[in-house]
């Protein structure tokens, strides 16, 4: 099958594309730019492609039996409106522009990705985009799977890993809050690998599952897993999530964006995925923390 992989350059698109070329797909990835400093998977073709420039998806989706879209702004989930990354100009309207090209080019399937928590009156703006974008793709008659996931984890990721880092240099791990946001971590590859199951699964056909990793945790237990996995012992220092929104709405304006106030509640908001359906439909295994922190971490 030829698949067609939008953000295919970023974090979740490029666990998925690897993951598509191990399980025999033809595999394209949609960019803005090519990624000449880490290239990706050579196995696969890239096409210069941007969501938000709708002239240039056909390209992107020229002969392609599906598409998935894993597109993300840089440096999410902190916005930077100047410059245009914002969960409404990218992951919306990004999302509208490759729904109607998939349209347009009669590509058979469309593989969507959202977020555990999209709802029309959610409490944060990215999670109503979430849900907008899920009615954009389900309105479209193109034939779709959409998946919600959990926090994710991987060899990539700049959050949990971010802890690590840390704990390299720190007696203590820093954590925003007071460590008992309730989530179920998602190792990157089993994402990848239902979205793959995803591609030849019609049960999965015109319906959202929510997907997350096996144990419920909090924050602060994820940070001892990790750390565990590790063979490091820290301590770990809240700070209160109003003391740091206060910061992050000074320090916005500092050069790079490095935090803003939403993105302290973004990372700071329960992300508990009910997998019940998930696993009913799919049938895949889903990786404990510890057991997929270990695939890449090293003592």
């Amino acid at each position: 099958m030829k698949v067609a992989v939008a953000g295919g350059t970023g974090l979740l698109g490029r666990a998925i594309t690897t993951a598509l070329l191990d399980a025999g797909h033809d595999v394209v990835v949609g960019s803005r730019r090519k990624p000449e400093r880490d290239p990706i998977d050579p196995r696969a073709t890239w096409v210069a492609a941007d969501v938000t420039a709708p002239a240039t998806l056909a390209a992107l989706l020229q002969g392609a039996d599906a598409v998935i879209d894993a597109v993300q702004f840089p440096n999410s989930p902190i916005e930077n409106p100047k410059k245009g990354y914002t969960f409404e100009n990218i992951d919306l309207g990004g999302t509208r522009n490759l729904v109607d090209a998939a349209r347009a080019a009669g590509t058979p399937l469309f593989i969507g990705l959202s977020g555990v928590g999209a709802a029309e009156h959610a409490p944060y703006h990215w999670l109503r985009f979430k849900w907008q974008e899920e009615q954009y793709i389900a309105g479209s008659g193109v034939p779709y799977t959409i998946f919600r996931p959990s926090w994710i984890y991987g060899p990539r990721d700049v959050s949990l890993n971010r802890f690590l880092g840390f704990a390299k240099f720190l007696p203590f791990v820093p954590v925003i809050g007071n460590g008992k946001t309730r989530i179920n971590p998602l190792f990157i590859n089993d994402l990848a690998a239902h979205v793959v199951a995803s591609l030849s699964n019609d049960r999965s056909r015109g319906k959202i599952f929510e997907i997350g990793g096996p144990d419920v945790l909090i924050m602060d237990e994820v940070i001892r897993t990790a750390l565990r996995v590790v063979g490091k012992r820290r301590l770990l220092l809240h700070s209160p999530k109003p003391v740091m929104k206060l910061v992050a709405s000074v320090i916005q304006f500092a050069p790079g964006r490095p935090l803003t106030p939403d993105a302290i509640d973004f990372i700071t908001m329960n992300g508990v995925a009910d997998i019940a359906p998930l696993r009913e439909t799919f049938g895949l295994p889903l990786t404990p923390l510890a057991d997929g922190l270990a695939t890449y971490l090293k003592r």
